[in-house]
């Protein structure tokens, strides 16, 4: 059964000839060539593999690679890219990359590794599954893979962006997450909208999950900076 692969890569001539030589392999191959097309695609399609290039138009490999593990932890993620720093290679691992392939590279060594990753147990084509499924804090309880949460006030139905922003806020517990990487991770925009996108959401999380919505503990927003969830918990 031929394997459908994600391929992203800015660099035409690139692009095609990798194309060519994994549909020669039997693999079903789509090809985009910028990050925002990228996250709409893995949004829209099931696949069992990811070939990213870190410096692509919109939003870079880096953070289509952290919107895709915010969806899915199984499929695996091969990076490509020019930069063969020891700091970069463990920059894009850190991101949840399977593996990072540095160019120029030879035609056969990305095959054999795009065999191996396809090869390995898990891949897009099951159900996406959260590496964070549950989360409970101060009384509250986050069920992030059924979309449901008991908050202050009872019971409520969360939507697909909240769950995703909920999830990227509490993986980031006590740090500042930036609005731009929230609008990038969640939304996949390259062009932002008005700050107030996220602000109806942080009030929403507040009316859900605080005691006192106007004092809040834990949904809090950094001027000018970001955005927080803080627990010690």
């Amino acid at each position: 059964m031929s394997k459908r692969i994600l391929l992203v890569e800015d660099e035409s001539s690139l692009h095609d000839l990798l194309k060519l030589n994994l549909e020669m392999d039997g693999n079903k191959v789509v090809g985009v060539k910028d990050g925002t097309s990228a996250v709409q695609k893995f949004k829209d399609e099931q696949f069992d593999l990811v070939i990213l290039d870190i410096m692509i138009p919109g939003i870079d490999g880096l953070n289509v690679c952290e919107n895709i593990r915010l969806k899915n932890q199984e499929v695996p993620i091969l990076f490509l890219s020019a930069k063969n720093r020891v700091e970069d290679r463990i920059a894009g691992l850190k991101k949840g990359a399977d593996d990072y392939l540095t160019k120029p590279f030879n035609l056969e060594e990305l095959q054999l590794r795009v065999n191996n990753l396809l090869n390995r147990k898990g891949s897009a084509t099951a159900s996406a599954n959260f590496g964070l499924r549950e989360f409970s804090f101060g009384g509250n309880h986050i069920n992030f893979e059924k979309h449901e949460a008991v908050g202050i006030n009872g019971h409520y139905s969360l939507t697909k962006k909240e769950v995703l922003l909920l999830k990227l806020l509490i993986e980031h517990k006590n740090e500042v997450v930036s609005r731009e990487k929230i609008l990038q991770t969640v939304w996949g925009y390259s062009v932002y909208p008005s700050t107030r996108t996220i602000d109806n959401f942080i009030l929403s999380f507040r009316k859900y999950f605080e005691i006192d919505p106007k004092n809040p503990k834990y949904f809090n927003a950094i001027r000018g900076v970001g955005y927080i969830f803080e627990s010690k918990e």
